[in-house]
């Protein structure tokens, strides 16, 4: 399971992570929030409706469900039914809390910035949000920094490459493969 604060790369090293360990398959989470450009239900998210969202958590249908930014987020247990070996949640704290409760013994990454202005940079820098929404988020991140005490696993993303180096050491021990090499 990886966490992190919005903005601060958690996309980016997933995906490296799973070009260099063929065994992952990411969870796709569930959400209350609009598609953005590009973005299609099943590949990014499982797009729901409020009330369809709703009406799966009280069926217990979610690992683990939390509010994020004004929107809610999930992992629908179905996710993690699929016949793969290993399966990487990318998940938001009140999620990853709500996992280590559910799995204990799952691997648990949280991916810090180096600074609090890089995450700010970065998150106004993607231009996906509103200023509204940057600033949601950015309070959001506060509370999640403050919390990544709790983890087991904390990597700097300062450095893609040596970020991307530590986690894939990390999962391959896990996994028990050999990743593939770092890309030229």
């Amino acid at each position: 399971m990886v966490t992190g604060p919005s903005g601060v790369g958690k996309g980016t090293l997933i995906r490296a992570l799973m070009d260099r360990v063929p065994e992952l398959e990411l969870s796709v989470s569930a959400t209350t929030r609009a598609p953005r450009a590009g973005e299609e239900d099943g590949r990014e998210y499982h797009f729901l409706s409020p009330e369809d969202f709703a009406r799966r958590v009280e069926r217990g249908d979610f690992l683990e469900h939390a509010s994020y930014a004004g929107n809610r987020y999930g992992t629908l247990r179905s996710e993690l039914e699929r016949p793969t070996p290993v399966v990487l949640l990318e998940v938001e704290l009140q999620g990853a809390r709500q996992v280590r409760e559910a799995m204990p013994g799952a691997l648990r990454v949280f991916i810090e910035p180096p600074s609090g202005g890089d995450l700010r940079t970065r998150l106004e820098g993607r231009g996906l949000d509103s200023p509204e929404d940057v600033e949601n988020r950015l309070e959001v991140a506060w509370e999640e920094l403050a919390a990544a005490h709790e983890f087991e696993h904390r990597i700097v993303n300062d450095d893609l490459a040596r970020a991307t180096d530590e986690l894939v050491g990390l999962v391959a021990t896990i996994v028990g493969t050999q990743p593939r090499g770092a890309p030229q």
